[in-house]
């Protein structure tokens, strides 16, 4: 057993910048773990300047100064980011708290719809059932009502925080763009010089990260505004709401379509009934869908890695365990870095080739 051990040591290992990545990703791994929450601001600022950082190539391709550049697609990014905070946040906040106070109602609805049950449909289900179910469902109200209010009661550091993230974030992305290679210069001088393997992965990785971060971006904007005209047409409640929810839904591959599915079928649902709206709404909700996975994500996505859909969602439930949002909005990437590293990683033979 150890001379298994160390022969599978020497065929990969036995390269000096082999080691240097392994200790360079197992140093990122721990200060991510347990630094992640302080970095959250720089982290957010650096999807940002990610998302612009094309923007700023293309016009200094058009022979604009770098400075003036950076200055103007900043001036673009503060006023999305002040559109944002001072109309869509309230829009969505408000229809918040109009479906919170509508959900006694709905509550009472579906009730009433559980126990006629019985008498639709006496073969199938019984007047016990529908008790003891009714009873859960009591039961998980009240949690959720403790739960509500002890989770505005917690949030409200959280408040103070979110102010001070709005005030670091900005400042952040205007001296990553604006530093862009002094940043760049400072990072590589730390580095050994011979990192040929580390070049190798950082290239590969640095166009899909971009690719992935921006395309991501757009395919949120596009379908959350699509399904927002989709569901204003139609008078569809809480429109605003659950058009931000199917938009961000995107950012978790799989599960999160399916997850927002449940909310718009049941407002749809308490709103119309079995309607001809109802069916319109699932029918278009549907092809908005099929649209995102099999037009939009390959558009946006072409150049990225492909990966078996078992490992995305394997990567999405386990980046996202370790660090939540951002190891699910990461989740992709991480597994592209992960697949790069193995493809690229040197064997005994590879060094002897060499």
């Amino acid at each position: 057993m150890l001379n298994v051990i160390k022969g599978w040591l020497h065929s990969y290992l036995s390269d000096q910048e082999a080691i240097v990545l392994l200790i360079l990703l197992l140093v990122g791994f721990v200060v991510v773990l347990t630094m992640g929450k302080m970095l959250a601001p720089a982290l957010a600022a650096l999807i940002f300047a990610f998302l612009m950082q094309g923007l700023v190539n293309w016009l200094e391709r058009q022979r604009m100064p770098h400075l003036l550049a950076v200055n103007l697609v900043f001036t673009g990014f503060v006023a999305a980011l002040l559109l944002v905070i001072f109309v869509v946040v309230p829009l969505v906040w408000e229809q918040v708290t109009h479906l919170l106070n509508a959900m006694p109602g709905m509550v009472r609805q579906g009730q009433a719809l559980l126990v006629s049950l019985p008498d639709l449909y006496p073969g199938f289900v019984s007047e016990h059932q529908v008790s003891l179910l009714v009873t859960t469902i009591n039961k998980h109200l009240a949690d959720f009502g403790q739960w509500a209010l002890s989770f505005s009661l917690s949030k409200l550091p959280g408040i103070v925080a979110l102010l001070v993230y709005l005030i670091l974030v900005p400042i952040l992305v205007f001296f990553f763009l604006k530093d862009k290679e002094v940043l760049l210069g400072w990072m590589a001088g730390i580095l050994p010089r011979r990192r040929r393997l580390i070049d190798q992965v950082a290239d590969e990785m640095n166009d899909q990260i971009a690719n992935y971060i921006r395309g991501k971006a757009i395919e949120i904007v596009i379908v959350g505004g699509v399904s927002y005209v989709l569901f204003a047409l139609l008078g569809l409640s809480y429109s605003a709401l659950l058009a931000v929810m199917v938009g961000f839904s995107v950012v978790v591959p799989y599960i999160g379509a399916t997850m927002v599915t449940i909310p718009i079928a049941i407002i749809g649902f308490f709103q119309w009934g079995l309607d001809d709206q109802f069916v319109i709404l699932m029918v278009g909700y549907g092809i908005i869908q099929a649209l995102d996975g099999n037009v939009l994500v390959p558009l946006l996505f072409s150049e990225a890695v492909n990966l078996h859909p078992v490992a995305i969602i394997i990567a999405v439930l386990v980046f996202g365990g370790l660090w939540g949002f951002w190891g699910i909005f990461f989740a992709i990437p991480l597994a592209t870095l992960l697949k790069a590293v193995m493809n690229a990683w040197p064997t005994v033979a590879d060094v002897e080739l060499s």
